[in-house]
């Protein structure tokens, strides 16, 4: 069944008992070809494109919950490509540009909104890094607008510019960035893969791996053995606990991330602003909530659920920018498991096991990532080679000493 305005007033008009469930629920079969451990907005997305591009045939996606339930339901909405590192910004700009076709590639209203993002500039210092880095932009075909005091104060008249302690002495706009529905996403990505014959298998927790002589032949799940040429965890936060099983240790810790949204409110807020001088991310919903975040919580946790803390410092950072937030009630809170890698940047590559592939270690930037993470994962299973955009996200540039340090903290996963 395809979306449109016209199905939309038929069903309007008999009574909406047309409407199809948007994918089916499976029972899963012994084996597949590949089999995806885990069913977020990743996993989803390398399904979908490992059957519509690569034409891979007998695939499936086990959850051990629900689709939507974890970290792709679980964030800021954020989608952006303003990053400084070869390694990155490439990567990033082919996600950026898979979004900007997503809803017509899925026939799904998944709410791109390119609204624009701005990173406000409060020191002379940081005035050059965000040069440097807009600069780096527009090398790699991105876009990237440097922008005045002036200018910012036209645009966003509310903020307070004269700041005494954190002056606005510009800022660096991506124009192309925006917000996403994230369920819509999972949502999308879970109906397109059903509709190219993907199993979408909720409530199927994977408990280990099948060995023989060396290679990974399948997984032991909680709905039984399931064989398969290739196996792909996908699974975010989860990706240490899920590899263990096939004794891996990876470079990666888990922490959580809390995100916040305020009650609905009148617009304020037409992009995506973040605060130089903290960690601070802000943008207003459809709905008129403000959606904000901040830092990961400092200590390692599996648990969705954060702590006062990091709560009080978010919000100061909320307020230093934005004093008026102190007046807005707060309406709910949640938190996500970030995969927090050595130096702040993903792996995406072939284990030392025979038949085994990872993806994983997005720490904050998991979500903008979706689309070209499914997509060059995708390129992976299907190829056995790294994508173009990927080839600097092995596991090898530990050993070699090619890190990809985008904000220069070291192999310190918690500063990340």
């Amino acid at each position: 069944m395809r979306y449109s305005g016209l199905r939309v007033i038929k069903e309007a008009l008999t009574g909406h008992k047309g409407w199809k469930p948007a994918w089916r629920d499976p029972e899963p079969q012994p084996s597949y070809d590949i089999v995806i451990i885990g069913g977020g907005g990743h996993g989803l997305a390398t399904a979908y494109y490992l059957a519509k591009v690569y034409g891979q045939k007998r695939i499936a996606v086990l959850e051990k919950g629900w689709i939507g339930g974890g970290n792709v339901g679980r964030n800021t909405t954020i989608i952006r490509s303003n990053y400084l590192l070869d390694g990155n910004e490439p990567f990033y700009e082919f996600s950026l540009k898979l979004w900007e076709g997503l809803e017509q590639e899925l026939n799904y209203n998944a709410m791109v909104s390119q609204r624009g993002i701005l990173n406000l500039i409060h020191t002379d210092a940081q005035r050059d890094a965000f040069i440097r880095r807009g600069n780096a932009m527009l090398l790699n075909g991105a876009d990237a607008d440097l922008l005045t005091t002036a200018q910012i104060k036209q645009r966003y008249p509310f903020l307070n510019t004269d700041n005494a302690r954190f002056p606005i002495k510009g800022g660096l706009a991506q124009h192309r960035g925006g917000t996403v529905r994230h369920d819509a996403v999972a949502w999308g990505y879970a109906r397109g893969a059903d509709q190219l014959g993907v199993d979408i298998i909720q409530n199927c927790e994977v408990t280990g791996f099948v060995m023989e002589n060396g290679a990974c032949t399948g997984v032991e799940t909680s709905r039984g053995v399931i064989k398969a040429g290739k196996v792909a965890s996908c699974v975010a936060g989860s990706s240490s606990r899920v590899m263990e099983k096939a004794g891996m240790r990876l470079p990666i810790e888990s922490h959580v991330l809390q995100a916040f949204v305020s009650e609905g409110l009148k617009p304020v807020l037409p992009g995506v602003i973040t605060f130089g001088a903290g960690h601070f991310y802000c943008s207003q919903s459809d709905k008129g909530g403000l959606v904000f975040g901040g830092d990961i919580d400092g200590y390692n946790s599996y648990a969705q659920r954060g702590n006062l803390p990091v709560v009080e410092d978010v919000c100061e950072g909320g307020m230093a920018i934005f004093p008026m937030l102190g007046r807005a009630r707060l309406l709910r809170m949640w938190g996500g498991i970030m995969d927090m890698s050595m130096d702040g940047s993903p792996i995406i590559d072939r284990t030392h096991i025979d038949g085994l592939f990872f993806n994983g270690g997005w720490c904050y930037g998991g979500f903008k990532a979706t689309p070209a993470s499914g997509y060059v994962y995708a390129h992976l299973l299907a190829t056995g080679e790294p994508h173009p955009t990927a080839t600097a996200y092995r596991f090898d540039r530990f050993n070699r000493g090619l890190m990809i340090d985008e904000k220069g903290m070291g192999n310190q996963p918690n500063l990340h």
